[in-house]
């Protein structure tokens, strides 16, 4: 279970990350919409496991950019919450493919053939 401090920096971060790539790093998302779905921060503030979901982009290809640019983001992180963080933490980016299993299995749910329920009679016989 997290503290309340690792889950504060969790909320900071997720809200920093999200301006960052909204408004900062459109040169290396494109057309891309990257969403931060969860931070999960380590006990000593030093990590944060960051998952992010893609829209209108192929995932593996932006996460690995993403891995690549990494050290650009953690200083633009930096810039943003320096001054209210003494750490700031090293990131590591893993794939949120929930939205992407939600989508499937809606599919697979509404693709099941499901018989009508069998209509009750109306009222038991009476007393």
């Amino acid at each position: 279970m997290e503290s309340k401090r690792q889950q504060k920096y969790s909320k900071l971060i997720q809200k920093e990350l999200g301006d960052i790539f909204q408004k900062e790093s459109k040169h290396l998302v494109g057309r891309a919409m990257v969403t931060i779905t969860r931070v999960l921060m380590s006990p000593d503030l030093g990590l944060a496991k960051v998952y992010v979901s893609f829209l209108l982009a192929d995932p593996e290809s932006m996460h690995k950019l993403i891995n690549e640019h990494k050290k650009d983001i953690r200083h633009q992180l930096a810039k943003r919450i320096g001054k209210s963080v003494r750490v700031i933490p090293e990131l590591a980016f893993f794939l949120d493919d929930s939205a992407a299993y939600a989508q499937h299995m809606d599919k697979v749910i509404s693709n099941l053939a499901i018989p009508p329920a069998p209509e009750e009679e109306d009222q038991e016989e009476e007393d």
